[in-house]
Order: C-alpha cells, then structure tokens, then sequence
C-alpha cells in the first residue's frame, strides 16, 4: 500500500480552516489608507540634518525594509504640527508615487514620521500586518493590481481611492501567522545565502582584478625581462569614425538594427552602417571619468553607431579584446579633456601606448581572464546565475504560499 504524504502544519491549518477557500476584501474595508498632503508637510515642517524623529520618504522603502541611508530629520519645534503623521509599531508604508509599490513595516513606535508622497496603511482587524506586507510583494499582486493601474493610464502615482480598492485575501488568522513564519524563515535563509554568494562574488572579482593587472604588468617576471612591445592604438587598429552617422530621435525609424552610443545600445532602428565586430571606446561623457560602466565593449553584426563612440577595427577577436581588456583596466585621464563634458577625442585616443605582446601571449591573457570575467558578470551561468536563480526560487515559493483560492458565495 502507497504510504500518504503527510500534510505540513500550513496544509493542515487551510484544510481545517479554510477548505473551501478564503474570503477577499477590500483593503480599504481592513484597513485604514491615507497620505499627507505635500503643503501639509512644507508649509509648516522643517527638515534638519540631524535630531531623533526621521521624516520616511519614497526613497526610504525598498524591499520591504527602510532604507535609512539618506534621512532627513523633522525639526523639533514641529512635532506639534505632525499628529497625524505620527508613525507606529505595525504601520504599512507603500510608495505611490515615483517608484511604485515598495512597502515597509514599521517596527518601532515614536521614532517615525510619514513624509509627503508615501502611502500609510494601519490595519483595523483580520490581517497581520507582514502578511499583508507579503501579498504586496507577489508578482501576481504587482500584475493584477498596480501594473494593471499604471498600464491602463499614463499617470505617474496611484490616488488613495485606487490604494483602498485593492483585493486582498483575508484567510484565517491562525493560517496567515504560519505563512509569516514559513516565509520569514525562508527570507533569512534565502538573505543568508544571497550574502555568501555575494561575498564569493565580490572575492572573485578582486581576484579577477587581481591577475588582470598582474597579466597585464609587462615588467620583471621570475627574475627574467619580458620583452616590451608597446604601440600607439592607431598602429593596430583601424578607426573608422568617419562611418559614424549621429540620428536624432525624432528621426530614427524603429526597426531590429541595435544603435550605439558612448556607453551601450540607446535605441535600436531599421537600417545599419556597420557590418563586423568591432570595439567601441567611449568618445564624452561623465562615465570617461567615473568608469560605473566599461568605456571600452565589443559589438558584432549589423549595428549604427553615433558620434559619441569611436569604433575601432582589428585583425583578429585575439587583439581586439586583449585591446579591450586593457583599455577597461587603466587610467586614461591624462588623455581626457577638462572642459565641461568630458572628451576623449580621436587624436588622444590615437595616442594611447598599448603593449602588445606576441600574439599567443595575447591569446593566453585573453582566456585566462576571459574565464574569470564569465564567472563574474555572466548572469547565464557562475555566480550572479546562482544568485538570481536564489532570488526566483524565493519569489516562486512566495507568490505559491499567498494564491489562495476565493471562497465561493
């Protein structure tokens, strides 16, 4: 005889409980939904750098946290004037304006005030308030209910009657405190080992940093002089700017054909200059000097580049990376200009000496750190795939514990 599964204490909770399904409400029947209006808060409230209140703004809720990084103060002379804002232990905060859908939970009472632009939602009866934190977060939730707003509309916030007519579900108590513990553990878990592969991954890309510059340091090794070949860029490359054609927006027609700029694809349109692999190199921009992105990236295949993107072409995919590589890794400010937006122009750009080795050694370089480069940034696989895949499996297990079925009438 085929032994039964036995059912979890959730399980069992909703077959006791709940076995026909649960009941939906209105949010705005559960709970109490308000905001503070904007000239409420400017025309009597001073913000300070400093004190013991903060002021929550849209940029404090993120993930179901506060995100107290940035913080402004309410001046203590103010908090007279600021009841009705007053925050408390169980208090839903939920962006509405700008980014949409972030929530919070407050967890302390008297240390918050709400600050114009954010939603406050303080539960009458029937609902705890992390689970309710929970629906908000599903995918299903965002679909359903705040992407089918904004995607029917062009507004840019969510007005508090909308806020009030979301559904949610309403199960029993008892089942909607074991769901907060099975997810609140999951979500400890799940933090925990996102943080292990982040601080692998955060190790790895020192290390990738690491050999990149001692690969690239064409100095003594193991006592013996490694011959030093170096070379302007113009000597091993071809530019080819003069093929550039800048388009504006209004003028380019939608189309497959990707359309570079400094830093990436803008745009994609329907025709193409280029035909190859080639090397752009960013031409402005304050990225030439803050380096957030690589100024240097390959593209392949049919593409329109712009003017702010010089392109360079090379004789084997060897050199052209190797160029790359070495490119993204050192400092080009002295070929940079000063003025207002930074430029890198083609002349400079000529003159960067560039060590070329043989081009086997070349060839090694390039797949040693290429290796290293795929089990850092590579989101199809190594250490960022691990992560995400981390990210989903929790989301999955999320959204599946909050699908309930409706109670019938």
């Amino acid at each position: 005889m085929r032994k039964m599964k036995k059912m979890t204490k959730l399980e069992q909770l909703i077959n006791d409980l709940c076995p026909n399904g649960v009941e939906y409400k209105k949010l705005g029947e559960v709970a109490l939904v308000t905001k503070l209006a904007g000239f409420e808060f400017t025309n009597y409230v001073k913000y300070s750098d400093t004190g013991s209140i903060i002021a929550l703004r849209g940029l404090n809720v993120k993930n179901g946290n506060l995100d107290l990084r940035d913080v402004k103060y309410i001046d203590n002379s103010d908090f007279s004037k600021l009841s009705r804002s007053k925050l408390v232990k169980g208090d839903m905060l939920f962006t509405y304006v700008g980014t949409i859908g972030e929530v919070a939970l407050i967890q302390e009472n008297d240390k918050y005030y709400l600050a114009p632009n954010v939603a406050l939602i303080r539960i009458r009866e029937q609902l705890i308030p992390r689970f309710l934190m929970y629906c908000f977060q599903t995918n299903q939730f965002y679909t359903s209910q705040i992407g089918k707003l904004l995607q029917s509309s062009s507004m840019k916030n969510i007005p508090m009657e909308k806020i009030r007519k979301f559904i949610v579900p309403v199960p029993p108590l008892e089942v909607q405190a074991e769901i907060v513990k099975v997810l609140d553990n999951f979500t400890e878990l799940t933090a925990e080992l996102t943080a292990e592969l982040t601080a692998e991954l955060t190790a790895r890309k020192k290390q990738y940093e690491y050999y990149r510059d001692r690969l690239l340091n064409f100095g003594v090794r193991g006592g013996a002089k490694y011959e030093r070949i170096w070379k302007p860029l113009k000597d091993i490359a071809e530019n080819c700017d003069s093929k550039r054609k800048p388009v504006t927006k209004g003028d380019r027609a939608s189309g497959i054909y990707p359309y570079y700029g400094a830093s990436g694809i803008v745009d994609y349109v329907d025709d193409y200059i280029f035909d190859g692999d080639y090397l752009l190199v960013s031409e402005d921009g304050a990225n030439l000097l803050a380096r957030s992105t690589p100024i240097a990236f390959s593209i392949s295949g049919k593409n329109w580049v712009n003017n702010h993107a010089h392109v360079l072409k090379f004789e084997t995919y060897v050199t052209r990376r190797f160029v790359e590589i070495y490119l993204n890794s050192i400092n080009l400010e002295k070929y940079i200009s000063a003025a207002a937006q930074p430029k890198l122009t083609q002349d400079n750009l000529n003159k960067i000496p560039i060590p070329v080795p043989p081009l086997e050694e070349q060839e090694r370089i390039v797949s040693i750190l290429d290796r290293f480069d795929k089990l850092c940034n590579d989101i199809s696989e190594g250490l960022p795939a691990e992560i995400e895949a981390r990210r989903k499996q929790y989301e999955y297990y999320r959204d599946k514990l909050l699908s309930f079925e409706e109670v019938k009438a």
